[in-house]
């Protein structure tokens, strides 16, 4: 083995170590963290207030079959239809009755 080809050995080691850290850094958090934003969408009811990705604030009033909500917002309890997609967060889950 002479000095050129233990060169490209080297290159390509390097070419996988950088391929392996994207991936421990970039894109395996990034699945995982849409993972969690399709389970935390999924998981939504009524009752519960949520936030959109637009910063729209409601309470889940309805829910369609086809993947869409009712949500009513502000004091005269506007209705409006969004996409699950379009939910940010849960704000506030529903409270149980007892």
């Amino acid at each position: 083995m002479n000095a050129s080809e233990s060169s490209n050995w080297i290159i390509v080691i390097l070419y996988i170590a950088i391929f392996a850290g994207f991936y421990f850094f970039l894109i395996r958090p990034q699945s995982k963290k849409k993972k969690n934003e399709d389970k935390m969408r999924k998981s939504v009811q009524v009752g519960d207030e949520i936030t959109t990705i637009g910063g729209i604030v409601g309470r889940v009033v309805g829910i369609k079959e086809d993947d869409s909500l009712i949500i009513e917002t502000g004091s005269d309890r506007a209705k409006m239809r969004i996409r699950r997609w379009a939910i940010g967060s849960i704000d506030n889950a529903r409270e149980e009755a007892e």
